[in-house]
């Protein structure tokens, strides 16, 4: 079925493939996104385990503690790079010529988007399987797990947005690294992914309050702890799917402007 005839979640679903067979022909990228929150893991595990010691921490293991951070740093992580796929096929011409055929623009956004958000599935599994063999309970069971899961891929959905966004518009790899960088250190130390906000100097609780990466990382954390606090899930929830449909929308603007430049 050509693409002129084809409906759009044809579209969509060819548009994935392509961007899923790529992913499969360079493995190398998703064992790279594995091996990284295994060293995270290891490192932050070991370096702040004393902080479970500290009067107000409220925990009474911090790898457990950390685990639904790492979680959300990788997925983070992940999305932040997302516009490089792009990127190479803005400067390959490949975007150009796919911009002269029938297919949905919309289709382009997301196909890639799908295929980022599989791939941060398989990163959140592994994350959640490494973190279990270094010592990390989940009190919450499949359940909470799956709920984390789904945090996890509302903050990834909003981070590769922003990722194919800026892509598109600025068409620069070292401005991707840039802003990527720019915002993603920030967003990571500035949020409750590494210590709870009672920890934490006033001025950056009160900011992490406002940062996705710990909206995310509340819901993982409550959803596998013991008692869980299903109006925060819910609330923060919204809040993430919210933010994702509106950069995501976004980013459907972005390869509008970018065709118009052409």
């Amino acid at each position: 079925m050509s693409a002129a005839t084809a409906g759009w979640g044809t579209q969509l679903d060819q548009v994935t493939r392509r961007w899923v067979t790529d992913a499969i022909r360079q493995p190398w990228g998703l064992g790279v996104a594995i091996v990284q929150p295994v060293i995270w893991i290891v490192l932050f595990g070991n370096v702040f385990q004393s902080v479970a010691q500290v009067p107000g921490f409220g925990h009474d293991d911090y790898l457990t503690f950390l685990v639904p951070g790492i979680l959300m740093m990788t997925v983070l992580y992940s999305g932040a790079w997302a516009g490089t796929g792009f990127i190479e096929d803005i400067r390959s011409g490949v975007m150009d010529r796919l911009l002269s055929s029938p297919v949905s623009r919309s289709a382009l956004v997301l196909g890639q988007l799908v295929q980022q958000l599989m791939i941060c599935v398989v990163q959140g599994v592994m994350v959640l399987a490494i973190g279990a063999l270094a010592g990390a309970h989940y009190s919450g069971g499949a359940v909470g797990m799956a709920v984390a899961l789904g945090a996890s891929v509302l903050l990834a959905a909003a981070f590769c947005s922003v990722s194919a966004a800026v892509a598109l518009l600025a068409r620069d790899q070292t401005a991707l690294i840039g802003i990527s960088t720019i915002v993603v250190l920030p967003a990571t130390f500035v949020s409750t992914a590494l210590m709870p906000a009672q920890l934490l100097p006033d001025w950056v609780a009160t900011a992490a309050k406002l940062n996705p990466l710990t909206w995310a990382t509340s819901v993982a954390q409550t959803a596998m702890s013991p008692d869980v606090d299903w109006g925060l899930v819910a609330t923060r929830s919204l809040w993430l799917t919210a933010l994702a449909a509106a950069v995501a929308w976004w980013s459907l603007r972005a390869m509008r402007s970018y065709q118009r430049s052409l």
